[in-house]
């Protein structure tokens, strides 16, 4: 096994001095990033019709139900391939679902975080109990696209504020946009090989065995994280066919160029 470069050796004095003067840029960076949500803050926001209709558990629920009482929804567009086998479902909305886990603390603060999924109700509840996701989870039928998705993709996630029974959306964001449900990016941020990305700026010779195609989010054929759930004993039985065309587009997620 080679071992890759590492950064040079010093001593304790130096390094906590430019890890002083990397400081500044880095709270220089969090207030800039305070700033544009007291921006996004005051946006407008745009009426969505409350009766729009999702498919859950217990069958067809207007939109408004999917507040659970609550006064905004944090939706999670979840991309689908219907009919396809698990191992060839979204491999970037797979890794940003997964990685909301603790809801406590967002109904602390008066906001739902639900999953809209593309794909049909019975098929894509599989994937999420397979996954063993608790977050919940609705389908989005055909004739709620223009509605909710208004002509842009899944992959997006958008926020919505209710005021007694109209529903409005205050914001969207896709792409990049996305990377604040992933706390494991911004832990790898902080260590010293990063992402392994290709497209990140790092010195010569450091790891970065990852494309931004989907391929940072797959191990050996699959989404990464579904290889924990098959030790575990969990059945990835979504009750289709199975094309095992994986010749498809998900949403990659953390390309350079996206927002």
């Amino acid at each position: 096994m080679t071992t890759p470069p590492a950064p040079p050796v010093t001593d304790r004095k130096t390094w906590q001095t430019q890890l002083d003067e990397l400081r500044l840029r880095e709270k220089a960076h969090t207030r800039e990033g305070d700033a544009i949500a007291a921006s996004r803050r005051r946006l407008p926001m745009v009426e969505v019709d409350p009766t729009t209709r999702l498919l859950g558990a217990n069958g067809p629920v207007p939109l408004l139900d999917a507040f659970e009482g609550r006064a905004q929804l944090f939706a999670s567009y979840h991309m689908w391939h219907a009919g396809r086998p698990a191992a060839d479902q979204c491999e970037g909305c797979t890794f940003f679902t997964g990685q909301v886990i603790e809801l406590s603390y967002l109904h602390s603060r008066d906001v739902t975080f639900a999953v809209f999924c593309q794909g049909p109700f019975e098929e894509t509840s599989r994937y999420r109990d397979f996954m063993g996701w608790q977050a919940p989870w609705y389908s989005v039928p055909a004739q709620s696209l223009d509605s909710l998705v208004a002509g842009r993709a899944f992959g997006m996630k958008a926020c919505y504020l209710r005021q007694d029974d109209r529903v409005f959306e205050t914001y969207w964001t896709t792409g990049r946009g996305c990377e604040p449900m992933a706390p494991s990016y911004g832990l790898l941020d902080m260590t010293v090989y990063g992402r392994q990305e290709q497209w990140e700026d790092s010195p010569q010779g450091w790891p970065q065995r990852f494309r931004t195609d989907g391929d940072q989010f797959r191990l050996d054929g699959r989404p990464t994280s579904q290889w924990s759930r098959l030790a575990a004993g969990r059945d990835d039985d979504l009750g289709t066919t199975g094309n095992t065309d994986s010749d498809h587009h998900c949403c990659g997620g953390s390309t350079p160029t996206g927002a």
